[in-house]
């Protein structure tokens, strides 16, 4: 796994860590710019094995990475083209609540890291820092909540459903 070839694989994106791409066989690669943080995404995604809320990782070799694949889109494009609904809102409460239980430091992620399926289940697909930078709410995503115009929306649904998370998270 080393030395990939690439060209027969679909080219999904890129971000700051390295290039995805679609396997044959249905799962994908990542091909990170570097060792350390391809490292650092496979120790997370090993101590989620099991979460909903995270894909599956097979395999890890050198910088390239092997998980299974998410369909569907990225959070703030499922919102700008969907909404956000009461059952999105739960299941983002769910996935920070799932980091808090997990042991994770950072109890947040951006918007593009988080992909929502067609039954609205989410799901984060470059979980990198969790283990190391300390974040004790997801301030990057209630910014995009707030860019997108939906955070009025989003806090009604804390408030109602989870006033404790609503305190913390609201200041």
């Amino acid at each position: 796994m080393s030395c990939v070839d690439v060209s027969k694989y679909k080219y999904l994106g890129h971000g700051k860590n390295g290039k995805v791409y679609l396997m044959p066989d249905g799962k994908v690669i990542k091909i990170c710019k570097r060792e350390d943080r391809c490292l650092e995404e496979y120790k997370v995604l090993k101590i989620a094995e099991g979460s909903s809320y995270f894909p599956k990782v097979y395999e890890r070799k050198g910088k390239n990475m092997i998980r299974e694949y998410v369909d569907g889109y990225d959070l703030n494009t499922y919102i700008k083209k969907y909404g956000l609904s009461k059952n999105l809102v739960l299941n983002l409460i769910g996935m920070v609540e799932e980091f808090k239980k997990l042991g994770f430091k950072r109890l947040d992620m951006r918007g593009v890291h988080i992909y929502v399926t067609k039954d609205e289940k989410v799901k984060v697909i470059d979980p990198s820092m969790q283990l190391i930078k300390t974040v004790k709410y997801p301030e990057l995503m209630i910014r995009d909540l707030k860019n997108l115009g939906v955070i009025g929306k989003f806090f009604n649904v804390l408030k109602d459903e989870r006033p404790d998370l609503y305190k913390k998270w609201s200041n």
